[in-house]
């Protein structure tokens, strides 16, 4: 069976790990900083890291136009933590002065949904949890969330895979213990996939991974027959 291409997004973040983890479930990983090496790939993942950043970044490298109109055309992408922030389609600040849109963030819009940024709270509110992970069998999904963001509001196309479940998973001395409960941690519409955690950094579980390969597969299959 042919490997599908699939790039990540090598500006900042987990790159290597997502490239590794790729490769182990099937892919032809490569990493992509340039429009053509972004061209020459059938999907591409956007590793976590620091949104503002990775907004001035894909500036600098003049990826921001490129990826905007691949994803638009339909390419298949996974987001994880920052990567879930770049697809949106409005994103939200976590400053405590409210609701509030950060202009330094310019999200993607390939994902229906509006995302809270830092929303679970600071570097010392991370925390992990299991996650039961619509689609993807043989138990729960094990999470790591760093800084992570959740998604407020979904469009009605977008299918909600994973929700932080009601079990103490935020250490009730944290700020983060009450919010945390049942909020979105994992999306997907149509051949676009997002995560608030980060499953490259749990070694040897490349479900989630496996999960978006499949999808680029099926990408790939709809379009040959089309």
């Amino acid at each position: 069976m042919t490997k599908p291409v699939i790039g990540v997004l090598a500006l900042q973040g987990g790159v290597a790990e997502h490239l590794a983890a790729l490769e182990r479930s099937g892919a032809d990983a490569r990493p992509v900083r340039r429009a053509e090496e972004l061209a020459a790939v059938q999907g591409i993942v956007l590793p976590g890291g620091e949104s503002t950043t990775m907004t001035r970044l894909l500036d600098t490298f003049e990826l921001y136009e490129p990826l905007r109109e691949r994803l638009a055309a339909g390419l298949p992408a996974y987001g994880s933590c920052a990567g879930m922030i770049m697809l949106s389609r409005e994103v939200l600040d976590s400053d405590g002065r409210g609701d509030r849109e950060l202009p330094a963030v310019r999200p993607l819009g390939a994902l229906d949904v509006v995302v809270r940024r830092n929303a679970f709270g600071r570097q010392a509110d991370s925390f992990e949890t299991d996650l039961e992970f619509a689609g993807i069998p043989d138990g729960p999904v094990h999470a790591v969330f760093i800084r992570a963001p959740w998604v407020e509001k979904v469009g009605e196309d977008v299918e909600v895979l994973a929700a932080v479940p009601d079990t103490g998973a935020v250490d009730p001395d944290t700020t983060g213990r009450d919010a945390a409960a049942g909020r979105i941690v994992a999306v997907q519409q149509g051949p676009v996939l997002a995560t608030a955690f980060h499953p490259e950094l749990v070694g040897g579980d490349e479900r989630v991974h496996r999960y978006f390969v499949q999808i680029v597969r099926a990408r790939l299959g709809s379009t040959a027959q089309a």
